[in-house]
């Protein structure tokens, strides 16, 4: 492979490493701050956004995120943490952001994914629970 840098190929569990823990601690953050900092402030989102059931909709989503963060963040289950974290931002883009178009829409959400897909296909890197197959 051409590369400008290629000394830094021993490095190469170093990426999936740092989607891994950037995509865990965004999606920590998010579905800490949904469960136990403004549970009611999501569901009311939600209520205005007309999701039926928002309060369950938003322990949900809360959830989803929280434990996907978790799992990528500890490299424990990567897959499927980088699963539910597509999920949950292809549910975010379907239900809400495609209204508002890409830039200031979806586009934060389409990196987001990206990230969990890539995580998804690379696997966790280095210093992870998960054990090579």
């Amino acid at each position: 492979m051409l590369s400008i840098f290629p000394q830094l190929f021993f490095l190469e569990q170093l990426a999936p490493f740092l989607l891994r823990l950037a995509l865990g601690v965004i999606f920590i953050a998010h579905g800490y701050q949904k469960l136990f900092g403004n549970l009611q402030g999501t569901a009311d989102s939600f209520h205005f956004q007309e999701i039926r059931h928002a309060k369950a909709w938003a322990v949900i989503a809360g959830a989803l995120e929280l434990a996907g963060g978790v799992l990528l963040l500890a490299g424990f289950l990567t897959q499927l943490g980088a699963i539910l974290a597509i999920i949950d931002r292809l549910g975010a883009i379907s239900r809400t952001k495609f209204k508002k178009g890409f830039i200031g829409g979806y586009e934060l959400d389409l990196a987001l994914i990206a990230m969990a897909a890539a995580t998804l296909v690379l696997g966790p890197g280095f210093f992870s629970i998960d054990l090579p197959l």
